[in-house]
């Protein structure tokens, strides 16, 4: 796969990414002018329960599924790939069987003993079917990623968040009247519906498509099938480190809301603050900071088969140089997400959640700084697992999310940080695993950043950027309000942003490859002189 493939099959992931986190927006948004920062508390404290037992099942098979199938059709083992596809199609089908039983069966001891946040009983059993369906879905999603089509994971995004948006904001809304609590769990049960769609939508893709993957098997006899104990064993080996990683965060997160409300009540807030605090960093500021990112997450998956192939093949400069591309590309969208976040915190939380107080968007500013070291680590991340060393950023990971446990709970029983020290925790954890895991990076595969085509030059881009949305917004707030303001500098940021990057020669001809009609853009950008 060349360079402009998988950013093309990055791009695809990315724009349904962006897709997925709009149709989120219509759910969230007015999720909480519905249930209120309390309802979401609630929804929020559901969650990390959910998504630490579907780590065990969801998180690390897609990508193991991934790799091997891609290493497997690198050596022309067609076949073999689709077996690993087979067997981790039964693993998975086991483990959201457990999860989804444990989930169940083990709610109320969850929310009464662990969390202390009996309110969210019905959250957490709504979201338990859940667990049955996504790990299916999984399993395809992983194989066609492994075939270096993205298509059909992007679709079943789609699919999955417009189920998971059209039956929880209509659950929501039909619940209020017997209690904020109920309204909440109707929210999560959103999650299953949108479960059952995607896995829905990846069975008719993969029934379309079944007779052209089987024309391509070799003869039988060429073909040595290899067992199921052998399979588990590879699929594990690289699952394994990937699901503690991903369990990782989840876990901390679950301590962290036990952590963060003791802490508020313990400097003098009483539960029901405590847990609407948590809930405007938890449920709204968090939402903000993770929709850039969704960019990057689909650049990682992307990467993980292309540098598996190239290593497979020892093309150490074809490594080196997606390693350079998907870096690049990573800190190009960050670093203007965080200054942007960073200037108009207080004015974007005041135009989606108007009913909420302006505490929200302090919030949200000392939280930006995460959307670039989320940014980086995905990449990383995805990196790191392509070269084969899935273990490292589950290392990093951990030290990152212990660093924010000490920071969150040092920080949030300082009164006048409150909250805001939960979301200085969250930055600190993804600081140190984006710092770890980039060490790690040039340890293993010896690629050099230039300084100034990989920080200097971004750098300058952005910080004129932010002046000029800083002053955008002062201009015009005066004249049309809030929202209008907002929305007016967003827009004036984005267009000095891709000037700067144009003027710096930041970005050049080749990047545009991955846009549909690029080379067309890029005739029109050159003729104008703004192409270097």
């Amino acid at each position: 796969m060349k360079k402009d493939t998988f950013l093309k099959g990055a791009f695809i992931l990315g724009m349904a990414g962006i897709l997925v986190k709009i149709v989120g927006a219509f759910f969230r948004i007015p999720l909480v002018n519905i249930i209120g920062s309390e309802g979401v508390g609630y929804y929020q404290v559901a969650y990390p329960i959910y998504t630490f037992l579907l780590s065990f099942s969801a998180a690390g098979f897609p990508t193991a599924i991934s790799k091997l199938v891609s290493e497997k059709r690198a050596r022309g083992n067609i076949r073999g790939g689709h077996r690993v596809f087979q067997v981790s199609f039964g693993i998975l089908a086991v483990l959201g069987l457990v999860s989804f039983l444990v989930l169940g069966l083990g709610a109320r001891f969850l929310v009464d003993h662990f969390i202390k946040s009996p309110s969210s009983y019905y959250s957490v059993l709504a979201l338990a079917p859940a667990l049955l369906f996504i790990p299916l879905m999984a399993a395809y999603r992983g194989y066609f990623q492994g075939l270096k089509d993205m298509t059909p994971t992007a679709v079943s995004q789609v699919i999955e968040q417009i189920g998971r948006v059209v039956l929880g904001l209509g659950l929501a809304t039909f619940l209020l009247s017997r209690g904020t609590e109920y309204a909440a769990a109707g929210a999560s049960f959103g999650a299953t519906a949108g479960g059952i769609a995607g896995l829905i939508t990846m069975l008719v893709i993969y029934f379309r498509q079944k007779n052209k993957i089987f024309s391509e098997f070799q003869p039988i006899e060429q073909y040595e099938e290899e067992s199921v104990g052998t399979i588990t064993k590879d699929l594990l080996r690289i699952a394994l480190p990937i699901t503690i990683g991903a369990a990782v965060l989840p876990l901390i997160n679950m301590i962290d809301s036990m952590v963060v409300l003791r802490r508020l009540q313990a400097i003098g807030f009483s539960y029901e603050q405590a847990n609407s605090l948590f809930g405007q960093l938890t449920g709204m500021a968090v939402t903000l900071i993770q929709l850039p990112p969704v960019l990057t997450a689909a650049l990682s998956m992307s990467i993980v088969p292309v540098i598996a192939e190239s290593m497979v093949k020892n093309e150490i400069k074809s490594v080196q140089s997606d390693i350079k591309s998907a870096f690049r590309v990573s800190l190009l969208i960050g670093l203007p997400s965080f200054v942007g976040l960073a200037v108009l915190s207080t004015p974007i939380m005041t135009m989606l959640f108007p009913k909420e107080p302006a505490s929200a968007g302090q919030v949200l500013l000392f939280l930006s700084f995460a959307t670039l070291s989320l940014s980086l680590v995905q990449t990383l991340t995805g990196i790191l697992q392509g070269v084969g060393k899935p273990e490292i950023p589950v290392r990093n990971l951990l030290i990152g999310a212990l660093s924010k446990l000490v920071v969150t709970y040092t920080l949030a029983g300082i009164p006048w940080l409150n909250v805001k020290g939960a979301a200085l925790g969250t930055v600190t954890a993804y600081t140190v695993a984006t710092i770890l895991n980039f060490i790690a990076v040039k340890k293993y595969t010896k690629v050099k950043f230039e300084f100034v085509q990989f920080a200097l030059k971004p750098i300058i881009s952005v910080g004129i950027m932010g002046v000029v949305v800083y002053l955008a917004y002062s201009i015009v707030y005066p004249i049309l309000g809030n929202t209008l303001s907002t929305a007016i500098s967003i827009a004036v940021g984005g267009t000095i942003y891709g000037l700067m990057l144009l003027i710096t020669g930041t970005i050049v001809e080749e990047d545009f490859a991955l846009l549909p009609k690029g080379d067309k853009l890029a005739k029109v950008l050159r003729k104008a002189k703004l192409l270097k």
